[in-house]
């Protein structure tokens, strides 16, 4: 099992910057891969972007391309979106999530077996 913990949501400002987390915890050496998803109301939950966990490898929806980043620290177990130049089509809650049988970046949200309980973003115009 592996637990999942996000936190750094909140209202921002068209323009302004967030930074969200994902703690992990349990059997976090069986992670191949993490992925952060949104879902805004009345829509599909969406791939956001996704990081290996034990290499630097990344993969992002065109969507956010160039304005989010992912990260991590093996360390803490702790992975990171880092999100700039925020629009109003961002707000939504965002969750994290863990794949532990695939070894890529896969953005079928059916693909990740552990979910966190999301995080609110907000970004107001």
């Amino acid at each position: 099992q592996v637990q999942l913990v996000e936190a750094g949501g909140g209202l921002v400002q068209a323009g302004g910057s967030l930074r969200l987390s994902c703690a992990a915890s349990g059997l976090t050496f069986s992670v191949y891969v993490m992925g952060w998803f949104r879902q805004a109301p009345g829509k599909e939950r969406e791939f956001v972007g996704g990081i290996i966990w034990r290499a630097s490898s990344t993969r992002y929806a065109d969507s956010v391309k160039g304005r989010f980043t992912i990260s991590r620290d093996n360390a803490k177990n702790t992975v990171y979106l880092q999100m700039n130049s925020l629009k109003p089509e961002d707000t939504a809650v965002y969750y994290c999530a863990a794949d532990t049988r695939t070894w890529g970046i896969r953005t079928d949200r059916n693909a990740y077996e552990y979910w966190g309980q999301g995080t609110q973003v907000t970004v107001s115009s």
